[in-house]
């Protein structure tokens, strides 16, 4: 019986309060790059322990976190946000280290995890391919050979010898992700990382991990996309404050994953720990409006609605630079549309420390049903608050067309104003 690609036991990993986590230095990946061939096996193991007394200074980012990943398996992580999908990810890529327990893992590691991990600012993307395929024990004939298709599936060809400092978040996801699937590693791991990119290059992307299943590589899949997790996945796990609640096949899992979902949306925005950012802005109430704006528990296809988002600044002074944004989801928590005041072009200039932002649709064109949405803001440009699944739109029926009829629920979430005619050719 063959061993399996990697093998988790009883992993942890904690976190002193107000401390930040040492950094690599170049050198030190420099160092480590001339033994990566010499880690296609390899331990991770940790040894600290906290006593009682200290135990109040620290949170357990992971904790007795146990599996097992065959050689060739594709396996799904979902979980919320802070729930500790990211940090284990970076333990296996040797990115930390853990506090508790260890992973031993057969294969060299390719990994796509936050934007930037793994480059170094001041060198060009051409150095920086070749710094991760040295990382990755590849010889540079290898990396020669792989180069053009890289540079092409990234589309950075007239940046390619530009500091990867100057790149936008979308340009590094692009190349992050080529170098990672084109140097061949064994073992892949992908992290949510990839919805900073555009829906092509999503495309693009699930396509190639697609392929990467085909050839028998082993993949670790982080994702808030259900329908991908479904389609690449046949097994999951969850994990949820940092504990690893179910691992099952993919469908059983992502099911108690939305109803996980659907169960936090009806919290006041408010009360909900599991958001990321920086704080410096915060959503303290959320409320749906209907077409007379007045607050309502669901709203009516094909009529006006608005979301009303009740903010307050961190230190209570107004705030400059900021945006926001509302990503609506369907049933299985797929992406159907994106409200943003990046698109539309809404300029605040300073807004005040605490107040409402309303965002408002002037025609519903979602079939009768109940959909969920994100909070995400920004100050300037750092992500400031987001919070997923923070609330619902139960949408009922109405005449959208004038003719009381609508298409069956099943042909598609969305209703589109059109019309037909014949004429003579």
């Amino acid at each position: 019986m063959s061993l399996p690609a990697i093998r988790v036991e009883e992993l942890g990993k904690r976190y002193r309060i107000g401390q930040r986590e040492p950094y690599r230095a170049l050198r030190d990946v420099m160092a480590e790059a001339a033994k990566a061939p010499l880690r296609m096996v390899g331990t991770i193991t940790g040894r600290n322990r906290t006593s009682d007394k200290q135990a109040d200074r620290y949170v357990w980012a992971i904790k007795d976190v146990s599996f097992e990943v065959g050689r060739g398996e594709v396996l799904g992580i979902v979980g919320r946000n802070g729930a500790g999908k990211s940090t284990l990810l970076k333990i296996l890529s040797r990115v930390t280290g853990p506090t508790l327990g260890h992973a031993r893992i057969h294969g060299r590691v390719g990994s796509l995890l936050e934007v930037g991990t793994g480059f170094h600012p001041e060198l060009t993307g051409r150095e920086n391919v070749y710094l991760n395929g040295t990382i990755l024990g590849m010889r540079g004939r290898e990396i020669d050979r792989k180069f053009d298709d890289i540079v092409a599936f990234a589309e950075v060809e007239r940046f390619i010898d530009t500091p990867v400092k100057r790149y936008s978040s979308g340009m590094q996801v692009r190349l992050a992700f080529a170098v990672a699937a084109h140097l061949e590693p064994e073992i892949l791991m992908v992290d949510e990382v990839l919805a900073v990119g555009d829906v092509t290059f999503q495309k693009k992307c699930l396509g190639k991990m697609g392929d990467a299943v085909k050839e028998g590589r082993t993949i670790l899949f982080v994702s808030h996309n259900m329908p991908a997790i479904l389609s690449l996945c046949p097994r999951a796990i969850m994990i949820d404050a940092g504990r690893l609640v179910a691992d099952a096949p993919s469908r059983q899992v992502v099911d108690r994953y939305l109803r996980v979902a659907e169960e936090l949306a009806v919290l006041p925005l408010g009360e909900r720990e599991d958001r990321s950012g920086s704080q410096r802005l915060r959503f303290v109430g959320v409320e749906l409006r209907d077409s007379i704006d007045a607050p309502a528990q669901s709203v009516s296809t094909g009529r006006s609605m608005s979301i009303a988002l009740r903010y307050e600044s961190s230190d209570g002074l107004p705030l400059r630079n900021v945006q926001f944004a509302i990503p609506v989801h369907g049933k299985f928590d797929e992406r159907l549309f994106h409200l943003s005041t990046n698109v539309t072009g809404d300029e605040f200039g300073e807004i005040p420390a605490h107040g409402v932002v309303v965002c408002r649709i002037a025609r519903l064109p979602l079939q009768p049903g109940t959909y969920s949405f994100n909070v995400f803001s920004t100050v300037n440009d750092d992500i400031a608050d987001w919070v997923q699944n923070a609330g619902t739109i139960t949408v009922e029926a109405d005449d959208f067309f004038g003719t009381g009829r609508l298409p069956p629920a099943n042909q598609g979430a969305f209703l589109v104003p059109h019309e037909w005619e014949i004429s003579l050719e």
